[in-house]
């Protein structure tokens, strides 16, 4: 008798009997592939990296540093995240999704950058491969030199002190020659 849906098979693994309902169906993985084509499109900048090797506390360690930097880190299935990248910015990064492939994408152009290279410089086993930022594709040295940038926030918080710099001065000079009059 053939079966007619996935959940009217059975099938045995480790010895163990699973039912068909443990196989993701069509429709949670249209979900997934929107919900990814949606964070994909929604980003500046994706940084590709492969993650073989890393333990589970150390990806939850990696998880934690780009999160911190304002960035999201996805481990992904390749074909889904191939579908995903098409009619985006970054359709040309379909070819670097060759094996344990995790993705780290943000808004930020740095801040996914300076994440990856950070970890990678004390983990080994993180190997980036490769990213986009806006239409044009990053290479690994490109993607290095953007995570020596200072972060949008960082920009912002110089470029407030030098607007203020000027008026606290005048302030200070102001202040000493009204103090000079007075004595």
């Amino acid at each position: 008798m053939p079966y007619k849906k996935a959940s009217d098979c059975f099938f045995v693994w480790y010895g163990k009997i699973f039912s068909g309902d443990l196989i993701v169906n069509r429709d949670e993985k249209k979900q997934l592939l929107d919900e990814l084509h949606e964070l994909i499109n929604g980003s500046e900048v994706v940084v590709i990296s492969h993650y073989k090797g890393l333990t589970v506390a150390e990806v939850s360690e990696l998880r934690n540093a780009i999160r911190k930097a304002g960035a999201g880190f996805r481990v992904t299935k390749n074909r889904i995240t191939k579908l995903a990248l098409k009619d985006t910015k970054f359709e040309g990064l379909a070819d670097l999704f060759k094996g344990p492939t995790a993705i780290a994408f943000s808004s930020d152009p740095v801040a996914a950058c300076k994440a990856c290279v950070n970890f990678a410089k004390d983990n080994e086993k993180l190997i980036i491969v490769g990213g986009a930022m806006g239409t044009g594709s990053l290479t690994v040295d490109e993607i290095k030199r953007l995570a020596t940038i200072p972060s949008m926030d960082e920009l912002r918080a110089k470029l407030i002190g030098l607007l203020q710099a000027p008026a606290s001065k005048l302030a200070r000079v102001t202040k000493a020659y009204s103090e000079k009059e007075a004595a």
